[in-house]
């Protein structure tokens, strides 16, 4: 917020908002204050622009909420709304700040008796699944060639026909029981649990089918008593449920051991494909051919090596004097090996001997010296001359600085008699002490009469 403090008559600050600040601020702490929220009411003076965005009301009988939904939204609603509908809105509660409406912007939009189903259901799956009903580590592995296969549905319904098609083309040699119960109305849900029950006790089966065909939530609402998941968890067979079409998904599909889509996904699930059977059985037998053939010519082969192996003593020694003389040439080859590398390392050795010959070691010494000895005598010839002239830039260098050149021109250094102190100032000798004064030429001695 902008600072805009005020003093008062009274000397006090006030906080002074523009308009967009306040409807900023509003919103802000609406949003913060407010999770998402259900609302239930009717709808009126619903709008649809080009901008594919619907605005309405929700009233009830005695007030009424503004509320928009965006498009991104409303493409997930199964339904048309409609004025006058009654609907169950979810959604946030914010501020339009360019008007300082009060609305709430709707992200899910339902017919209000299926909003009352819906909560019911999510309810009761929440609480399951806090119980650990629908965990994984409790799901069996579908068998993979059921002897029998138990389908309970209605008799007279859609799913089973397409059950039994299914399985008919997929897999005919395995047969199918089924277990008739209704799949709709108060009396199908203890109807199925029961019937569940029956069908673990008799043990006909390897796995169950549950099924029924499509419908609205109401008609699907038996696949979501609780009754029905406990009795797919506690059977003992393994349960696949293909309930109504892909989109609808029930609590009795969180309970069993798999969930189809659809019937007849779940016929397909629970039934081999009779080709691929075949052809493994095929690949099977095949294969199992060509290990018995390469074990019969293993064996076969086996035989003739121990037939082999009898021969006459005669032949083994024929054999034997054979590899003798083998073995001989061998050896014979070997020393001739030997001698030609015990050679080959004397020459080497001796090229060794005739490269470390002192001779060579003395020449190469004598013409190391003999390079010295005339880089010595270079530098002893240089040196000298070097040093001479840097003696004679020295000397030129304090003869420029020398007293004595300061007396050639007319200066005079004077010192005490006595102990040969330099005199800097008049003050320094006394009236009648001896002074000495050195000149360029030679010395004076005087005594000091008077200074000034």
């Amino acid at each position: 917020m902008t600072d805009r403090s005020a003093p008062t008559e009274e000397g006090l600050q006030r906080n002074v908002y523009t308009v967009s600040e306040l409807n900023l601020e509003a919103r802000a702490l609406l949003e913060d204050s407010f999770p998402r929220i259900w609302v239930e009411g009717e709808i009126s003076n619903l709008a649809r622009p080009s901008s594919g965005h619907i605005y309405f009301s929700l009233k009830d009988d005695r007030c009424q909420v503004r509320c928009a939904m965006f498009r991104m939204n409303n493409r997930r609603i199964d339904f048309t709304p409609e004025d006058g509908m009654q609907v169950l809105a979810n959604g946030r509660v914010s501020l339009y700040p360019e008007r300082g409406d009060f609305q709430l912007i709707v992200q899910f939009l339902e017919e209000a008796g299926a909003g009352a189903l819906r909560r019911a259901f999510e309810a009761l799956k929440q609480r399951l699944a806090e119980e650990g009903l629908f965990d994984e580590a409790r799901k069996r592995d579908i068998p993979r060639l059921p002897r029998r296969i138990g389908v309970v549905t209605s008799p007279t319904g859609a799913a089973l026909r397409d059950i039994l098609s299914v399985l008919a083309r997929r897999f005919p040699a395995i047969p199918v029981l089924v277990y008739p119960v209704p799949v709709q109305g108060a009396e199908a849900a203890p109807a199925i649990a029961r019937m569940l029950d029956v069908a673990c006790e008799r043990g006909e089966c390897d796995v169950l089918i549950l099924a029924r065909g499509g419908g609205s939530l109401e008609d699907l609402w038996a696949f979501n008593d609780e009754s029905v998941a406990r009795a797919v968890r506690r059977c003992r067979v393994p349960v696949v449920t293909g309930v109504g079409h892909e989109v609808d998904v029930t609590i009795a599909d969180f309970a069993a051991d798999r969930r189809a889509a659809t019937p007849s996904a779940a016929a397909e699930l629970v039934s081999p494909l009779a080709s691929e059977w075949r052809r493994q059985m095929t690949t099977a037998v095949r294969r199992l051919e060509r290990h018995a053939r390469r074990r019969v010519g293993d064996e076969r082969r086996l035989m003739s090596a121990l037939a082999r192996r009898l021969v006459h003593p005669r032949r083994r020694l024929y054999d034997l004097s054979q590899s003798l003389d083998a073995l001989l040439a061998r050896l014979t080859g070997a020393i001739r090996e030997a001698n030609s590398a015990r050679r080959a390392r004397l020459l080497a050795g001796d090229a060794g001997l005739r490269l470390c010959n002192p001779s060579r070691t003395v020449e190469r010494h004598r013409s190391t010296w003999w390079q010295l000895a005339q880089r010595l005598r270079h530098a002893g010839a240089r040196i000298p001359v070097e040093r001479r002239a840097r003696l004679a830039a020295l000397a030129r260098a304090m003869e420029a600085v020398s007293p004595a050149r300061t007396l050639d021109r007319g200066y005079a250094i004077v010192t005490r008699s006595r102990d040969g102190t330099v005199v800097r100032h008049a003050a320094d000798v006394a009236l009648g002490e001896d002074i000495d004064t050195r000149l360029a030429d030679g010395r004076l001695r005087s005594t000091v009469t008077k200074r000034r």
